[in-house]
């Protein structure tokens, strides 16, 4: 078709042609928010006291009074993991679909948002907006590379 185009699954009707940049850029961004992702996701997880050091104290263990009873954080980690296990099962296996677009966007935009709102309310400290900082530039990142790759599958 196009000289230095991919065929994800030439059998797929489906499976969009891509050129060879875009799908650089689209792996590349489902390997730095995956592992960035999984590491933030991880980390409560395995560590809530270093996470508290670094985030700020959690409130979420005040109806029980248990500091070992961080409901909510764990489950926004959970969450950040199972994202990122998609995002680097979408990198591994080189699919450029528009789903996983769109869940590495909505994610980004979310937290984001959840950063600047509750930063901006002086609920969590202003650590989180380091996060939001990087979570924009991976929208900005995933907004370059839909376009990309929009663009370099309409036939010209």
């Amino acid at each position: 078709m196009y000289e230095g185009v991919i065929h994800t699954n030439a059998a797929a009707h489906a499976a969009p042609v891509v050129r060879r940049e875009s799908a650089t850029l689209f792996r590349t961004l489902c390997w730095v928010q995956g592992l960035y992702y999984l590491v933030t996701g991880v980390w409560p997880i395995v560590s809530i006291e270093t996470f508290q050091q670094v985030t700020g104290r959690k409130t979420d263990q005040l109806p029980t009074g248990l500091e070992m009873d961080h409901w909510l954080v764990m489950t926004v980690a959970a969450l950040v993991v199972a994202v990122a296990v998609t995002l680097l099962f979408s990198a591994w296996r080189r699919r450029q679909v528009a789903e996983t677009v769109i869940l590495a966007i909505c994610s980004a935009i979310a937290l984001t948002t959840i950063d600047v709102f509750y930063v901006s309310r002086g609920t969590i400290p202003r650590i989180y907006l380091a996060d939001a900082a990087v979570e924009v530039l991976l929208i900005i990142g995933w907004l370059v590379a839909a376009t990309r790759m929009r663009s370099e599958a309409i036939p010209r």
